[in-house]
C-alpha cells in the first residue's frame, strides 16, 4: 500500500496507507497474534522505551491496523490515526483524554444519543459539565460558552435531524477561545466531508457505519491532525484497553475499497427518495441536506462534496403513522444502525436516543413522529415501491 495526497479520492481508498510488505501480498494480512518476538532484550527494551519503532503486543499496536489507521488518516488528511474496538470506545477515549473535572464541554443538541447519554449520567459524575445546544445556530453555541469550556463537540450532520453545522465558523470560535473542536463525521465519511481540511482538531467516527459499509463489523477511529494530540489519544486508548481486534481491521480495509461507489450510488438513490418524500401528501416534512427546503442546505454545498444517504421525514399522522409505515415496508429493513449497502429504517425517539430525557429530545428537535432512513444501494425504484405500499397503509 502506498501513501500518496497526489491521488485521487477514490484511488486512495484502494492505495492508501502505510504496510511493510515482504511477501508481496495484494492486500493487507490479518496479524492475528497477541503479541510480538523481538530480535533481542535490547530490542525490547528500545521498542517499550520508544527509541526504536517496533510491534510489542495488539493492545499498543498491530501491522493490519496501523494500516487501517494510515488509511483512515490520510482520507481525513490527518497525521495520525488511532483505531478502537467500536464508535463509541472512540467517544469516550476522546473525553477521557481531553477532558478533567471542572471542565466544560458544548455539545450538538441532536448528537449520537450513547455520545450524550455517557456524558450526562457518567462522566458528570467525575465533575465534567456539559451543555447541549443547536450548533447549527452560532449565536446558541457562543451563549453556551463559559470560561472552563474545553471542548466544542459537533455531529453534522446531526443524528437524527440532519442539521448542518458551519465547520469553518465552528473552528474559529473554537480557536479564539482556546478550545479543541472535536467533529464527529459519520455520517459522511471523508469521502462527502473531511472536516481537518476546515478547521477541526480530532476527527471521528462509528466505522461501523459508512467507512465498513456491510453491516458486519463494529469499530471506530480518531484522526487528528497534530502529533502531539494524537500522541495524547492513543496513549489514552492504550490504557483504556479498547484497542481493535486484526480482523476487524482486515474487513474495514475492504470495506473501504468500496466506499466511494457505494456513497455515490446511494445518495444518489437518497436524492429521489428525498424529493418523492416531500412531495407526499401524507408527509408533514422531510429534512435532506439535498433539498434547496432543508435550512442549511447552502451550506451543505459548500462544506460537503455530496449530500449523503440519511434522510429524517415525518408522517401526518405523527408516531402512530410512522409505525404502521416501519412494520410494513419489506425491502428496507427495520434495524438501527446506518450506512450499510442495505436500506434501514428505524425511530430514534424510541431506539437509538431512547435513553435522552423527553425534554432533551424535545429540545433538539427529536420528535416523537421523526423517521430516520439510511438509504442503502437497491434498485431506487424498489426502495420507492416499497415506501409507497408501506404508506398506503397509513
Amino acid at each position: 500500500m502506498k501513501h500518496s495526497k497526489k491521488l485521487g479520492i477514490n484511488s486512495r481508498l484502494i492505495h492508501s496507507g502505510e504496510f511493510e510488505n515482504p511477501l508481496g501480498s495484494a492486500t493487507v494480512p490479518i496479524y492475528q497474534t497477541s503479541t510480538f518476538i523481538f530480535e533481542s532484550a535490547d530490542h525490547g527494551a528500545k521498542c517499550f522505551s520508544g527509541e526504536e519503532d517496533g510491534y510489542i503486543y495488539t493492545r499498543i499496536g498491530n501491522p493490519t491496523i496501523h494500516a487501517l489507521e494510515t488509511l483512515v488518516a490520510d482520507l481525513e488528511t490527518g497525521t495520525q490515526g488511532i483505531a478502537t474496538s467500536s464508535g463509541m470506545a472512540a467517544v469516550n477515549t476522546i473525553y477521557m483524554a481531553l477532558l478533567s473535572k471542572g471542565d466544560h464541554i458544548v455539545s450538538s443538541a441532536a448528537v449520537y444519543g450513547p455520545s450524550r447519554v455517557v456524558m450526562e449520567q457518567h462522566w458528570s459524575r467525575f465533575g465534567v459539565e456539559s451543555t447541549y445546544v443547536n450548533t447549527a445556530n452560532l449565536d446558541e453555541v457562543k451563549a453556551a460558552i463559559k470560561p472552563n469550556t474545553k471542548m466544542l463537540y459537533v455531529e453534522t450532520p446531526a443524528n437524527p435531524t440532519m442539521d448542518i453545522t458551519d465547520l469553518v465558523e465552528c473552528a474559529k470560535l473554537a480557536h479564539e477561545h482556546k478550545m479543541v473542536l472535536v467533529v464527529d463525521n459519520t455520517f459522511s465519511s471523508p469521502y462527502l466531508q473531511r472536516p481537518l481540511e476546515l478547521g477541526a482538531d480530532v476527527v471521528f467516527h462509528s466505522m461501523t457505519k459508512f467507512l465498513n459499509g456491510h453491516a458486519d463489523i463494529v469499530a471506530g477511529m480518531i484522526v487528528t491532525k497534530d502529533d502531539a494530540l494524537g500522541k495524547k489519544l492513543r496513549s489514552m486508548m492504550v490504557t483504556l484497553g479498547c484497542n481493535m481486534d486484526p480482523h476487524q481491521a482486515y474487513m474495514v480495509i475492504r470495506g473501504i475499497k468500496t466506499l466511494g461507489i457505494r456513497i455515490d450510488r446511494s445518495q444518489g438513490n437518497a436524492m429521489e427518495i428525498a424529493a418523492y418524500l416531500e412531495n407526499h401528501p401524507k408527509v408533514a416534512w422531510v429534512k435532506y441536506p439535498g433539498l434547496k427546503s432543508h435550512p442549511q442546505h447552502e451550506l451543505a454545498t459548500r462544506q460537503m462534496d455530496g449530500f449523503g444517504s440519511m434522510i429524517s421525514f415525518e408522517l401526518k399522522g405523527g408516531l402512530k403513522a410512522g409505525k404502521i409505515l416501519m412494520d410494513n415496508v419489506k425491502v428496507a429493513i427495520l434495524a438501527v444502525s446506518l450506512g450499510g449497502v442495505e436500506t434501514l429504517i428505524q425511530h430514534p425517539a424510541s431506539m437509538t436516543h431512547s435513553k435522552v430525557s423527553a425534554e432533551a429530545k424535545a429540545k433538539a428537535g427529536i420528535t416523537d413522529g421523526l423517521v430516520r432512513y439510511s438509504v442503502g444501494i437497491e434498485d431506487v425504484e424498489d426502495l420507492i415501491s416499497d415506501l409507497e405500499q408501506g404508506l398506503d397503509l397509513v
